[in-house]
């Protein structure tokens, strides 16, 4: 390991790309920690906590805090990957835009250009519906905005989306010139500068107030283990298909007649499906922020109120919004494994490289199998993904079966056990999506390390095998 450390420091590129990935966390890490003028952080903060235990929380989360404290990057980037989303999803309805797909390189800039400037859209319209909702807010009697009006409102949005634009062009160049996928790591980054905050509140639960006892918190751990070896497991997990080459004579020599495999693994679009269903539930959220606001025209009231019962319905942790978000995980999941990987072109290079599947014809036949085989293990992922994503709202605020409507609330209210409908009030910060986006992009980061390392004839960081990371983000 030492020597693996060593051989990074006497590559000058790969040096300097780490650095350079560094340095851009770290700007990413200051931004931070710049206030939204015309905010009074302290009263933000006490109602973000009220709040705390909800879909907000969970973009806190992906934005390392700065949502909390509404900095200049409180949007994250969050508006970027659903501009990433709505383009992918036109991209299966809009012949331009499939064409544009097919044409290469220059096809996928006109793509990233679209996604960039709609990025900008999303974030004005998110902060303008940040900022109305802010201003006849209050705390305990004091006001979070100190000059509410329109010069409030128009400083807002331009902050805020100036800070989002900001971390699209972070990423983007972390991606070009750094190790790893931009995009990624800064999620990545915002989620590990919270551990120390996590580990702190366990300390205090245990050892401070004694909230909990030493069986609670090592219980914890030992569920926290199993979490983390669970979705190593599954992250690692591929169904091999078996591939045989039939001999040929190429000049003078015989080239092919060896078996290998065609790795499919279980979970093809990694944390991505979740990140595409939380990005969806997030605009309705916005939109029904409107309806905070009654100072405002008739129109504006009237969509507020039209999207106003998404406060309740889709509240965090509420029936229709954890079924909604797990039917949201299960379909992305299908949905990225459609646009990343093609059947057809797979079977059609087996064929062209004279592969062939035992007992499976070439071509067409070749192509349904795989199809087939890539629908059943996707099934499995998805209903994967939905568990682990699920995995913090049961710990912390349960599954509220009792508030389904009629009857069939007061069946659950009296048949399950309390700790499932309301959960145990355990902010379980190691587990679930957190845990999930961590183990994901540290084994892309350190797969890339190490292609670099093999590349330039160094050995590996594993001597006795490969990491197999998952598909890039």
């Amino acid at each position: 390991m030492f020597d693996s450390l060593k051989s990074i420091t006497e590559i000058p590129d790969l040096r300097k790309r780490i650095l350079f990935t560094m340095g851009m966390l770290a700007v990413y890490r200051l931004g931070a920690f710049i206030p939204t003028p015309g905010i009074n952080a302290d009263v933000f903060e006490q109602m973000f906590n009220q709040m705390g235990g909800s879909l907000f929380g969970l973009l806190a989360m992906f934005s390392g805090g700065s949502l909390r404290r509404l900095t200049v990057f409180a949007l994250g980037i969050m508006p970027y990957i659903t501009a990433s989303i709505i383009l992918q999803l036109l991209t299966v309805v809009s012949p331009h835009l499939e064409k544009l797909q097919k044409e290469g390189e220059l096809g996928r800039k006109k793509i990233t250009d679209y996604t960039r400037w709609m990025t900008v859209g999303l974030s004005a319209f998110q902060a303008f519906g940040i900022a109305v909702a802010l201003e006849k807010q209050t705390t305990m009697g004091a006001a979070i905005v100190i000059h509410p009006g329109v010069p409030f409102v128009l400083k807002t949005v331009l902050t805020l989306t100036t800070g989002s634009i900001f971390i699209m062009w972070l990423g983007e160049q972390i991606t070009a010139r750094g190790i790893g996928n931009g995009m990624s790591l800064l999620i990545f980054a915002g989620i590990v500068v919270g551990l120390p905050r996590a580990v702190g509140d366990l300390y205090e639960k245990v050892f401070v107030n004694h909230t909990w006892n030493l069986l609670v918190l090592l219980l914890l751990l030992v569920f926290m283990t199993v979490i983390v070896g669970g979705i190593v497991f599954v992250e690692r997990g591929e169904r091999r298909i078996p591939i045989q080459y039939a001999k040929r004579v190429v000049g003078r020599r015989i080239m092919g007649g060896v078996s290998t495999h065609l790795p499919l693994k279980v979970n093809s679009g990694g944390v991505m499906p979740i990140i595409f269903a939380v990005s969806i539930l997030t605009f309705p959220q916005t939109l029904s922020l409107f309806h905070m606001d009654q100072s405002a025209n008739a129109l504006v009231r009237y969509v507020g109120l039209g999207f106003g019962w998404f406060t309740k319905e889709f509240a965090w942790g509420e029936p229709l919004y954890t079924i909604t978000y797990v039917i949201m995980i299960i379909f992305f999941a299908h949905f990225y494994l459609s646009i990343v990987y093609n059947p057809d072109d797979v079977a059609d290079n087996v064929r062209k490289q004279g592969g062939f599947m035992p007992g499976i014809r070439p071509g067409k036949r070749t192509a349904d199998y795989l199809d087939d085989v890539l629908t059943k293990i996707t099934w499995v992922g998805g209903f994967y993904l939905a568990a682990v994503a699920l995995i913090p709202e049961i710990m912390l605020a349960g599954l509220r079966l009792n508030h389904l409507p009629g009857a069939l609330g007061v069946f659950f209210d009296s048949h399950l056990p309390t700790w499932v409908l309301h959960g145990l009030n355990v902010n379980f910060y190691f587990g679930g999506t957190s845990l999930l986006i961590v183990v994901g992009v540290a084994m892309d980061t350190v797969q890339q390390v190490e292609a670099q390392l093999i590349m330039r004839h160094y050995e590996g960081f594993l001597k006795k095998g490969r990491v197999r990371g998952r598909r890039s983000t």
